[in-house]
């Protein structure tokens, strides 16, 4: 790599918030603020905490409805959500087990910054994180410092 186009690149990752292991999220097409979400690289894709998940037909587009628990540790509030149901995969958890699971398209707000990632929807009930980040969705867009938290500043960002 030539010394200019390594200048350009270093530049591109200083333009880059820097983010911890855990942050606070948002997830605005379900109007779902103040998940606690941890930052995972280890993980390819990005999973929610879904429960009593349903396919639906809508004006002739598949669907899936579920219901979150946004607030971890708490079985309140459930928000209801209905989104295009984008893909099925089968994803490979950290115990090896193997799960066909519903993808969906929405946006994710992490600090200021809004786009569009792929969430794959599982019962994560018995995990410690709501909201899983993988890197398929982190990809360029932030530095992660692994021994930070909370970087992009408090749940309450009033």
């Amino acid at each position: 790599m030539s010394e200019t186009a390594k200048t350009k690149n270093l530049k591109k990752k200083k333009n880059r918030p820097l983010i911890g292991w855990r942050e606070w999220a948002d997830l605005p097409d379900f109007e779902v603020e103040g998940i606690n979400a941890k930052i995972d690289t280890g993980a390819k894709s990005s999973a929610i905490h879904a429960f009593r998940i349903q396919e639906t037909m809508i004006d002739g587009v598949e669907h899936v409805e579920f219901y979150l628990h946004p607030v971890q540790r708490r079985k309140k509030p459930e928000v209801f959500c209905s989104a295009p149901i984008a893909d099925r995969r089968v994803i490979r958890s950290s115990n090896g087990q193997e799960e066909e699971r519903y993808v969906i398209e929405t946006r994710l707000r992490l600090g200021a910054k809004v786009w569009t990632i792929d969430l794959t929807l599982t019962n994560r009930d018995a995990m410690g994180f709501r909201l899983l980040i993988g890197r398929d969705a982190l990809r360029r867009k932030f530095l992660i410092d692994p021994g930070g938290s909370y970087l992009l500043g408090p749940k309450d960002k009033e």
